[in-house]
């Protein structure tokens, strides 16, 4: 059983969903992939877990860093967890790119290379936004690719965070906005 409960962020509506594993989702209202593996019987009531990821992202919206961790359930492939996790390393107010985690993955692997567009896929899937910090991956030459919900916020979360921006930009064009 999923259980939901609404979080009004500065940034938007903020749609949580955990179950008795921890959470399972944290969607920016109307954002791309929007709930896609919420479960279709649900209740909609804070929880333990719920309330927890409230107050993370309390003090995460207040400009600070959380220091506790949210238990998290991931309901992904064996690939997309694999990705997920990586980006659960990505210091707050750092980036990482797409190559760098395809790198990663293939060492790990002990593959010679892994596809970047792979890892794109993966991380575009993120069904726990924030705080699995998708939005701190950015394209090799310092592209703020697509982000499910929105590159404007995707700015705003690393502007939040004091992220070095001068080599970043917005692509004028592309299947990433």
């Amino acid at each position: 059983m999923q259980y939901t409960c609404r979080y009004a962020s500065p940034l938007g509506g903020i749609l949580l969903a955990a179950d008795e594993v921890g959470l399972t989702g944290l969607w920016f209202e109307g954002q791309k992939y929007f709930a896609k593996l919420l479960d279709k019987e649900r209740e909609e009531r804070e929880t333990p877990c719920l309330a927890e990821a409230a107050r993370w992202l309390d003090i995460y919206f207040a400009g600070r860093e959380p220091d506790f961790d949210v238990p998290l359930h991931f309901m992904g492939t064996a690939f997309q967890n694999e990705v997920w996790g990586i980006l659960r390393t990505i210091p707050y107010g750092k980036t990482m790119t797409y190559g760098e985690i395809a790198k990663q993955i293939a060492e790990r692997r002990g593959l010679a290379r892994m596809s970047a567009q792979a890892v794109g896929g993966a991380v575009g899937h993120n069904e726990i936004s924030i705080i699995v910090p998708c939005h701190r991956v950015v394209g090799t030459s310092g592209s703020l690719t697509g982000y499910a919900g929105g590159i404007d916020k995707k700015i705003k979360l690393l502007t939040l965070e004091k992220a070095d921006m001068r080599s970043l930009f917005v692509p004028k064009k592309g299947t990433a906005l």
